[in-house]
């Protein structure tokens, strides 16, 4: 082969092998540009999913919280409490302290000093704040402080859990201040005990 010849196909082997460079190099970039759009698709499936199995989640989420009662669950809870007491109607007690004097009846009229609040702590009512006991006949008070009173002794003081319907039940109370089957809770100093 003469050196022309050989110069000749050494420039065609060098044209071919530009040519398959620069084909190769547009199938990469086609190859990447392929892979962004495929990486955007799937990113972009994901985050619909995401978004679908959140949005499940949350209504699942809300679901349970409309069949759980929070009352319910905190006295399921607190039952379980080793120093906290249970009624068969359902009333929860725990003695704070305890006292050695009379035990009032139906008929009795106590001096108690008390503060009542939701599960989540708030208080809606206190004589202890007020400054000054409060005293009313046993038996004109919500059920759950009936019960309770009669079991106490002067010198007591319980932490009462109630449950609403030895409350204020549906009805609710104070003008929309104890919504309608509220689990209340309650800590009673037994001061004194008066005959009715």
């Amino acid at each position: 082969m003469a050196s022309g010849d050989a110069a000749e196909a050494l420039k065609d082997i060098e044209s071919e092998l530009q040519q398959a460079e620069a084909e190769l190099a547009a199938a990469e970039a086609q190859i990447k540009a392929s892979m962004e759009e495929a990486t955007r698709e799937v990113s972009d499936s994901m985050k619909s999913m995401g978004k679908e199995v959140q949005s499940g989640a949350d209504k699942l989420a809300e679901e349970l919280e409309k069949q759980v009662d929070p009352g319910q669950a905190y006295l399921h809870i607190n039952a379980q409490k080793p120093n906290v007491k249970v009624t068969a109607s359902g009333l929860q007690f725990e003695i704070l302290e305890s006292g050695e004097g009379a035990s009032p009846g139906p008929t009795s009229r106590v001096v108690t000093h008390y503060e009542g609040s939701f599960i989540d702590g708030r208080v809606f009512d206190s004589s202890v704040d007020r400054g000054e006991p409060a005293e009313f006949p046993v038996n004109r008070v919500i059920k759950g402080w009936t019960e309770a009173l009669q079991m106490m002794k002067e010198g007591d003081k319980w932490r009462l859990v109630i449950p609403s319907e030895l409350a204020y039940g549906k009805r609710g109370a104070g003008g929309g201040r104890i919504p309608p089957d509220s689990v209340l809770v309650f800590e009673v100093e037994l001061i004194k005990v008066r005959e009715g």
